[in-house]
């Protein structure tokens, strides 16, 4: 993490750090999200699953939601950053 150049962060709202990684051959084979908030880290599935980590389950639940919201923008973002193209930023949770 850190500052990578085009470090992909898809979406920031009420303190939390979406981003989405380009990960041939990484350790989670399903379409994920990490998520950062106040220092916590918490990576979570498409479809809701924690794979690791954890944030407050106040902000875990703004994050679900965000993500059920935008469950096909982050799809198609998977398989862009899965076949080397841009990602695109996701609207924030108001």
């Amino acid at each position: 993490m850190g500052n990578e150049v085009g470090e992909p962060v898809l979406s920031t709202f009420f303190g939390i750090i979406v981003r989405m990684y380009r990960e041939a051959g990484g350790k989670h084979n399903t379409p994920h999200v990490h998520a950062e908030y106040s220092g916590d880290e918490v990576v979570v599935a498409l479809d809701g699953t924690v794979l690791e980590g954890g944030i407050p389950k106040n902000k875990l639940k703004l994050l679900e939601a965000w993500m059920e919201i935008h469950r096909e923008d982050l799809e198609v973002n998977w398989k862009l950053l899965s076949c080397g193209e841009q990602f695109f930023r996701i609207d924030p949770l108001w």
